[in-house]
């Protein structure tokens, strides 16, 4: 596969929800059968839509990675707390992909036993997002990671609040190659191991100024957008059917809060 050949059907999510990271599906898409991983490590799930673009994307590839999501599926102060609603949504998803797809129900730091060192080729950091946090993600699993490892920092241009990815991203770029998209509230690509595929370092260029680069980003930027758009469409619909469901069942209820206690004794005994 080349650089660009991606046709929409390869790139199209099935799994559109809400989400920060609808937006980078498509990317999702291309980066697997061009990096070819044969361990794929999400660390912070949530409602599973990266892990599913990127489960998506590895059903399609001949020989297919093991994938591992890794959460507690309990929340924390950056996504909210949430119930075990969440959980048991993400494991009827991972249904499809159970024959390569593996959920670990636990911390970071509790799964890294389960790994070997040098044995994950893609990485993908989206857990707390405070600068220690993310640091912490980092450095603990960077032994982990193969001769082929790329890690994904998602958040990467969101300031506000305590977030720190785009502070440990600007110390981490000027040591490795690296390449980053601004929609999306940022994803930035980095490549750590020696021996990555071809189209991946062409990717991650020292000049993110090229033409090359400004081209990139901005289809799969555009791309992303086709699917947030289409998610927004669907939700305007679902809130209309919703609102209208809604008006009906006042109209078929409020009129007798209007009829006097007589009438309405009198249309009972014609039911």
């Amino acid at each position: 596969m080349t650089v660009w050949d991606l046709d929409r059907d390869q790139w199209w999510p099935n799994h559109i929800i809400e989400s920060a990271w609808l937006g980078h599906t498509p990317f999702a898409a291309w980066l697997i059968p061009n990096l070819e991983p044969k361990v794929i490590v999400e660390l912070g799930t949530h409602q599973a839509v990266s892990y599913m673009a990127f489960c998506q994307a590895n059903a399609k590839i001949t020989d297919p990675a093991r994938c591992f999501a890794v959460d507690t599926w309990q929340g924390d102060d950056h996504a909210g707390k949430y119930d075990d609603s969440v959980f048991h949504n993400v494991q009827k998803l991972n249904e499809r992909y159970e024959q390569f797809s593996t959920l670990l129900r636990c911390r970071f730091d509790e799964a890294l036993n389960q790994f070997e060192d040098g044995t994950v080729d893609l990485l993908h950091i989206d857990g707390l997002h405070t600068y220690e946090a993310v640091s912490q993600d980092f450095y603990s699993w960077l032994p982990k990671m193969s001769d082929r490892g790329v890690v994904l920092f998602h958040d990467t241009e969101v300031r506000d609040r305590d977030f720190g990815v785009w502070r440990l991203w600007e110390e981490l770029i000027k040591q490795y190659p690296s390449f980053s998209f601004q929609h999306g509230f940022g994803l930035g690509v980095l490549v750590v191991g020696r021996d990555a595929p071809e189209n991946i370092l062409k990717v991650c260029q020292p000049n993110e100024a090229s033409d090359f680069a400004k081209d990139f980003r901005s289809l799969f930027s555009r791309y992303g957008n086709e699917v947030i758009e289409h998610y927004q469409l669907l939700h305007e619909a679902e809130e209309k059917k919703s609102l209208s469901g809604r008006w009906k069942h006042a109209m078929k209820t409020t009129w007798r809060s209007y009829v006097p206690i007589s009438i309405r004794k009198t249309l009972k005994t014609f039911r």
